[in-house]
């Protein structure tokens, strides 16, 4: 099993940055990709930004140029640096790993509140 604990979550006012960690442990064999994804009013996740193991990154739309993705391949952890936060952001974030082999793991999430 592999366990994903979120951290760094919080509240901000609009313009601030926050940082969230996710750390992966357990029987990890082969990390592929690691991301961060929001839940939607409606319920539904949507992928805020995502890392590959060779480090290709990817972006939503809505948070190009504000939030960037990293990744410490020794500490199995992935991190997100959230800069000029809108309140629009507010929403629980979500760790997730996929390994090479095709398993998905997600993380309990942690919520960000962004106050106008």
């Amino acid at each position: 099993q592999v366990q994903l604990v979120e951290s760094g979550g919080g509240l901000v006012q609009a313009g601030g940055s926050l940082r969230l960690s996710c750390a992966a442990s357990g029987n990890i064999f082969s990390i592929n990709t690691m991301g961060w994804y929001h839940q939607t009013p409606g319920g539904q996740r949507e992928l805020v930004a995502a890392i590959t193991s060779g480090a290709s990154t990817t972006y939503a739309d809505s948070v190009k140029g504000r939030f960037t993705i990293s990744r410490d391949s020794a500490k199995n952890t992935v991190y997100l640096q959230m800069n000029s936060l809108k309140p629009e952001d507010t929403a629980v974030y979500s760790c997730n790993l996929w390994t090479r082999r095709g398993d998905n793991y997600w993380g309990k999430g942690t919520l960000v509140t962004v106050s106008s």
